[in-house]
C-alpha cells in the first residue's frame, strides 16, 4: 500500500501536466526507500521497479501496459488488472487482525533480507542497461525534451551539479 504523501506527490505531477511514467516514479521511488530500509525485500532493481509500478496503476496513474514481446502474457494480464483496479475509487479496507508477534516475525526477516537489488550500483547497471536497448535517437530526444521543459534556471543548476559530480569523481 503506498503512503499518502507518495499519492499526493504523483497528484501534483498530474496537475503539472508530466508524463505518466513521471507521476509513476513516485512510487517507484518509495518502492526504492522501502527495500533501502529493509521493510521490504526484492531480488533486483527489475523488480523493485516493477512493485513501483504495480502500485502505481492500482493508484490510478495510466501507465501503459508493456509492448507485446517486451514483456509475458501473464505481465500484460497484470497490468491490465492493476489499471483495471486503479479505474475505481476505493476505500482503504480494514487490515485482517495481525498479532504483534508475528508483524515483529515480518519485520525481523524483511531486515534479514538484502538490500542490494535496490542499491544505488543495480539501480545505475538497471538503468543503463535499459537505456541501451532503446534507439540513440529515442535517448537524444529524451535529453532534448528534459532540456527544454528545465528552464534556464533549472538547466543552470544541472550544469553545476553536473560540475560538481564530475568534479568529486575526478578526487576519487
Amino acid at each position: 500500500m503506498p503512503e499518502r504523501k507518495t499519492i499526493k506527490r504523483a497528484e501534483a505531477d498530474k496537475r503539472a501536466g508530466k508524463a505518466p511514467s513521471t507521476q509513476a516514479g513516485e512510487f517507484v521511488k518509495e518502492q526504492v526507500d522501502k527495500v533501502r530500509a529493509g521493510k521490504h525485500g526484492v531480488r533486483s532493481a527489475k523488480q523493485a521497479i516493477a512493485i513501483g509500478l504495480s502500485e502505481a496503476r492500482r493508484a490510478g496513474v495510466a501507465v501503459k501496459s508493456p509492448k507485446q514481446g517486451t514483456a509475458s502474457a501473464a505481465t500484460r494480464k497484470k497490468a491490465d488488472r492493476d489499471n483495471a483496479l486503479g479505474q475505481h475509487k476505493r476505500t482503504a479496507k480494514k487490515s485482517s487482525e495481525s498479532t504483534a508477534r508475528r508483524s515483529r516475525a515480518t519485520t525481523a526477516a524483511l531486515k534479514r533480507e538484502s538490500s542490494a537489488g535496490a542499491s544505488p550500483a543495480a539501480m545505475l547497471k538497471q538503468a543503463k542497461s535499459a537505456a541501451a536497448k532503446r534507439p540513440a535517437a529515442s535517448r537524444s530526444a529524451a535529453a532534448k525534451k528534459a532540456a527544454a521543459t528545465k528552464g534556464a534556471a533549472g538547466r543552470s543548476a544541472a550544469a553545476k551539479k553536473a560540475a560538481r559530480t564530475r568534479a568529486s569523481r575526478a578526487h576519487h
